[in-house]
């Protein structure tokens, strides 16, 4: 598959999705030999998805002691805070399956400032992958979990803003977001993101058919910019696919 060019499936409604996802993330881990690592994401759409993982149909079906946890983006607040991801993750998912704290890798919002969480993230993924290049024939990730924003970003990669154009950092600040809510964020760059064998948006409702029509239009909106060094998939509902395609 074309690492720029993405498949994309549309599917009945949100828990077709959520299955759906569910069952390509539970194949890429179990094909994993060794340590495998997600990257997760933010938003009521993954939510569903990990609810799914925490029943019991996955909790004896994943390998997961062997699964490293990490987050694609967060807001830089504290932990019980209601908009951090990796409190919403754990809430719904980590806090109900057998996965040993070692390997649940946060962006520490304890930090000073969000630079330094930042620094401290980069130097994490770095000593998990053994090295300070990505080689896009070993990737970091074995599932990227990405969603999209109504104004088109990504992760916490936003429209005009510098951070897109950022490839040699792994990691960066932002200091101010695009969307609510309006505090600051930690990212990873589009090169850290893309170093995976599958990246998987997951796309559900119609707040999300408008952004739909525009990125398949060919609009240069950060998530139509996103990419990977493996498989590039989405998914999307039939309430967000901007015309009547057929449905997996």
């Amino acid at each position: 598959m074309d690492p720029r060019r993405p498949h994309l499936t549309v599917v009945a409604d949100a828990d077709a999705l959520a299955q759906a996802a569910a069952e390509r993330v539970a194949s890429r881990l179990n094909e994993a030999s060794d340590a495998a690592a997600v990257c997760l994401t933010g938003g009521s759409t993954p939510a569903r998805l990990y609810a799914l993982m925490a029943n019991e149909r996955y909790r004896g079906a994943l390998p997961w002691s062997r699964i490293h946890w990490f987050w694609g983006d967060d807001r830089f607040v504290p932990y019980d805070d209601p908009r951090s991801n990796f409190g919403a993750a754990r809430r719904i998912l980590l806090d109900h399956v057998p996965v040993p704290p070692d390997n649940i890798h946060p962006i520490p919002a304890s930090s000073a400032s969000m630079d330094e969480a930042a620094r401290r993230y980069e130097a994490e993924l770095q000593r998990f992958y053994g090295a300070d290049r990505i080689d896009p024939r070993r990737p970091l990730f074995d599932v990227v979990l990405m969603g999209v924003g109504t104004d088109g970003h990504t992760a916490s990669l936003f429209p005009g803003h510098a951070e897109l154009a950022q490839t040699q950092r792994w990691v960066v600040g932002v200091p101010q977001a695009g969307l609510e809510p309006f505090v600051p964020r930690v990212t990873l760059t589009f090169p850290t993101l893309a170093s995976t064998r599958e990246m998987l948006f997951l796309v559900s409702g119609e707040s999300k058919r408008q952004v739909m029509t525009r990125l398949l239009s060919g609009l240069d909106l950060p998530a139509a910019r996103a990419y990977a060094d493996g498989n590039l998939v989405w998914l999307v509902d039939r309430d967000a696919a901007p015309e009547q395609r057929d449905v997996a």
